[in-house]
């Protein structure tokens, strides 16, 4: 029997990697957390790790974008789980939907994974099991929901992301 094909996980920092040193302090993006917390949930389907960016989402340029999108297109697997910034992720979620036959979810956290009531576990949880089963797609897992890249946004003032409204 042939192992499948590894997921990449690509990291470009975000809430998620965030480390505080003290309450008075500025924060910054530190190593990817993302290989400690599969190796806590005893994750052992193949998976390999890209460290893309190391930013806060709120400075990720076009240029970073396409940084991004260059590095997800030229991998050699199908099936992709993104960590990035939550204020900025529907937008990068856009930039990466033109990518064909590549599983993508983008996931992050609204607290850092360092935090002791951080979300950041669940949700990459969410999108490792999402990006093994979805379709062919950009999408975002975030909130324990798997939301189609083009109908998500966040909600800054509910602290969550939701569908879109749709109109008549």
């Amino acid at each position: 029997m042939t192992s499948p094909d590894p997921i990449a996980i690509v990291t470009t920092g975000g809430t998620i990697d965030k480390v505080y040193f003290d309450a008075l302090s500025q924060y910054h993006v530190g190593e990817p957390v993302v290989a400690r917390i599969l190796s806590v949930g005893n994750v052992h389907y193949p998976f390999r790790i890209v460290e893309a960016l190391r930013k806060d989402s709120l400075e990720l340029t076009s240029e970073d974008r396409e940084v991004l999108y260059q590095c997800v297109a030229a991998l050699d697997t199908s099936r992709v789980v993104i960590t990035h910034g939550t204020d900025t992720m529907t937008e990068t979620a856009a930039r990466l939907e033109s990518i064909r036959d590549k599983t993508i979810v983008l996931t992050g956290a609204l607290a850092p994974a360092r935090f002791s009531e951080s979300d950041a576990t669940f949700n990459l949880g969410m999108a490792f099991a999402a990006v093994q089963v979805a379709p062919p797609g950009v999408y975002i897992a975030m909130n324990g929901e798997v939301f189609a890249a083009s109908n998500v946004r966040k909600d800054r003032q509910a602290g969550r992301f939701v569908r879109r409204a749709t109109g008549y």
